[in-house]
C-alpha cells in the first residue's frame, strides 16, 4: 500500500474524476476526505470506498467559500490529526465563444477554477508546513497549455494554476511539500458524455484529433495523481503532466 497512514483530501470528489482519484487513493491505503459542495454525493461516494475496504471522510466544502474551507479543514485536523495530501480537483466550466459569455459567468469560472485552489491550498499549508511533508496536486487542464475553443476564461484559469503551482513549488520546497498539476485532455465523465450527447457532431472529430483516438477514463487520470502523491516522486516538483492520449506534446 503506497499511501498508508496518509491523509488526503480531494477536491470535488463525490463524482467523475474526483471520485475515480479518491477511489484510487483509498485503495493505495489513504484515508481520503471526499470533500464536495454536494453533500448526499460526499456521503455515498465514502459509503462506497469504505464497502470496497476503504477509509474515507465526506467533507462539506464549497472551495469558494474561505470560511468555510477552513472550518472544513479544522475538522480535518480534529479527526485525522494531519493533512499530508491535497488533490485541487474541483472544478467548472460552460462551454460558449467568449464573445457570448458574460462577466457573471467569468466570476464564477474563476472562482471555482482559480480563487477556489488557492483557498483550499493555502488552508491546508501551515499544517503541511509544521509536519515538514506535503503533497499538493492541482488538476490543471491541458485548455490552459495549448487553449481549447469555447473555454477562454477556463483556460486562462488553468493557465494560472499551472504558473501558481510552480511558483509555490518553489517556496514551500524547504518544506519538504512538493506541488505539481496533472493535466487532463478530453476525458470520459458523466458531465463530459452528456455535453457529447446533445452534440453529436463534436464527439468523432474531437476522437480523430487525438492520437489515441478515444477520450481518457477517469481513472487514467487517477493514476497519475497517484504517482505525484507517492515516493516515487518525492524528488519532483512544479512539473505538468499531460494525460491526453497524445492530443498535446508540449
Amino acid at each position: 500500500m503506497r499511501l498508508g497512514e496518509k491523509v488526503a483530501i480531494v477536491t470535488g470528489s463525490a463524482q467523475g474524476i474526483g471520485k475515480a482519484i479518491a477511489q484510487r487513493l483509498a485503495s493505495e491505503g489513504a484515508t481520503v476526505i471526499v470533500a464536495d459542495m454536494i453533500e448526499d454525493l460526499a456521503r455515498a461516494t465514502s459509503q462506497e470506498i469504505e464497502s470496497q475496504g476503504g477509509k474515507a471522510i465526506p467533507v462539506k466544502m464549497d472551495i469558494t467559500n474561505s470560511k468555510e474551507v477552513r472550518a472544513a479543514v479544522e475538522q480535518v485536523l480534529k479527526q485525522c490529526g494531519k493533512i499530508d495530501i491535497l488533490v485541487n480537483n474541483a472544478g467548472w466550466d460552460k462551454i460558449e465563444p467568449f464573445v457570448q459569455s458574460t462577466e457573471e459567468t467569468w466570476d464564477k469560472v474563476i472562482a471555482i477554477n482559480y480563487k477556489g485552489p488557492v483557498i483550499v491550498t493555502r488552508a491546508v499549508l501551515d499544517n503541511m508546513i509544521s509536519n515538514n511533508y506535503g503533497r499538493i496536486v492541482s488538476i490543471a487542464s491541458d485548455a490552459g497549455r495549448v487553449g481549447s475553443s469555447g473555454e477562454s476564461v477556463y483556460s486562462g484559469c488553468k493557465g494560472g494554476i499551472i504558473a501558481f503551482s510552480k511558483t509555490l513549488a518553489r517556496e514551500v520546497v524547504r518544506y519538504n511539500i512538493t506541488v505539481n498539476c496533472v493535466s487532463p485532455g478530453p476525458t470520459g465523465t458523466p458531465a463530459v458524455l452528456k455535453f457529447m450527447e446533445t452534440n453529436p457532431k463534436m464527439m468523432e472529430p474531437l476522437k480523430s484529433a487525438i492520437p489515441m483516438k478515444r477520450l481518457a477514463r477517469p481513472e487514467e487520470i487517477a493514476a497519475a495523481v497517484l504517482f505525484f502523491t507517492s515516493d516515487g516522486a518525492g524528488y519532483i516538483t512544479g512539473q505538468v503532466l499531460s494525460v491526453s492520449g497524445g492530443l498535446t506534446m508540449c
